[in-house]
């Protein structure tokens, strides 16, 4: 689940052919085909169109492959049956996806369908032949955005409080959210404030802004200055929440801060379109080692905050700024790491 910003209720399960085209009834030899899986939808989802974007490059780029986009809708019930009607036809060579409850349900296909392969990003599963995954380091990524929240927490940008207290609010609970997510974001907090704390609420659903906007009026009434949304169309609700409480709004995974300048003060990103890519165009040369499992963070490149931004500069003290280069500049020398621990 992550992440994974919804915009709708309900679900769907429909194909759609994007730039490189589907795969033909009778495709032209030599092409390598490309089937990608969407669990959820495309559209307002930044995740999903980094993940379709860097499988798009990737075919333009090589020249001899197609592809073709299924969206699964929101019901995770009927994201095994997608895949399984992908895999039973016979026609991908390679089938990317990105959530991390894909591998799960993508071991259950292969009982099936043993000669699928798979490329699952912002997922972790080590050494099947099939499949290759991608997992972000989440724990960097939320310690950076309690990190910033802590160091606007206690700058010249809020009332002085007694307390600290920033929000997470998240659209369902899931083991990455719970396990990694929460616990690396209070981390980031309390390296600013030992005694900081974290107002953590659940939305139930990744799309009902009315909702979002009532939990989010109640985490800045007991004193949250900040929330850190990862609840999809819910996003929309805290930010409303936030132009009339007064507060501020933490991005997550994709650059935010012109969803609302000034509110959207903060946002970490993942380069989802730049190793999708990378590694989608790896398998189509033949080169992508199927049974490995990667780690990508901050000293990689593909985890950070954004800061070379207009809008970073005009809304965020100086000093907050310089904060955080420090935190960054030793998260990509190394000099501070943390690890993300995988079952």
């Amino acid at each position: 689940m992550k992440t994974f910003a919804f915009l709708m209720a309900g679900f769907f399960f429909a194909a759609t052919t994007l730039f490189g085209g589907g795969r033909a009834e009778t495709p032209e030899a030599g092409l390598y085909s490309i089937g990608v899986f969407v669990p959820g939808v495309v559209e307002g989802s930044p995740t999903y169109e980094m993940l379709v974007a860097g499988v798009e490059q990737a075919v333009a780029e090589s020249g001899r492959a197609v592809k073709k986009v299924v969206e699964g809708g929101f019901n995770q019930a009927m994201w095994q049956q997608g895949l399984t009607s992908m895999a039973a036809g016979g026609e991908y060579d390679l089938i990317v996806t990105s959530n991390p409850e894909m591998p799960d349900i993508v071991e259950a296909v292969l009982e099936s369908f043993p000669s699928q392969r798979f490329l699952l990003m912002d997922a972790w599963l080590p050494g099947n032949p099939q499949v290759h995954t991608v997992m972000f380091n989440q724990r960097e990524q939320a310690f950076l955005a309690g990190h910033f929240a802590g160091l606007v927490g206690r700058s010249d940008m809020v009332s002085p409080r007694e307390v600290l207290r920033a929000g997470l609010l998240a659209g369902q609970e899931y083991p990455i959210m719970n396990e990694v997510i929460l616990p690396a974001y209070r981390l980031g907090l309390r390296s600013v404030d030992p005694d900081g704390t974290v107002d953590f609420r659940v939305l139930g659903n990744w799309f009902d802004a009315g909702r979002a906007a009532e939990l989010a009026n109640s985490m800045y009434a007991t004193g949250s200055h900040i929330i850190l949304t990862i609840a999809g169309g819910g996003n929309q609700g805290v930010i409303a929440s936030a132009r009339d409480r007064n507060g501020y709004v933490l991005w997550y995974d994709s650059p935010g801060l012109s969803e609302a300048p000034g509110i959207v003060i903060g946002s970490t990103f993942v380069a989802q379109d730049r190793s999708t890519y990378e590694r989608t165009l790896s398998a189509i040369r033949g080169e992508l080692a199927f049974g490995e499992a990667e780690i990508l963070g901050v000293a990689d490149g593909y985890v950070g905050f954004v800061e070379d931004e207009r809008l970073y500069e005009r809304h965020v003290d100086a000093e907050v700024r310089r904060a955080m280069s420090r935190m960054l500049e030793q998260m990509r020398s190394g000099e501070f790491y943390l690890e993300m621990s995988l079952r």
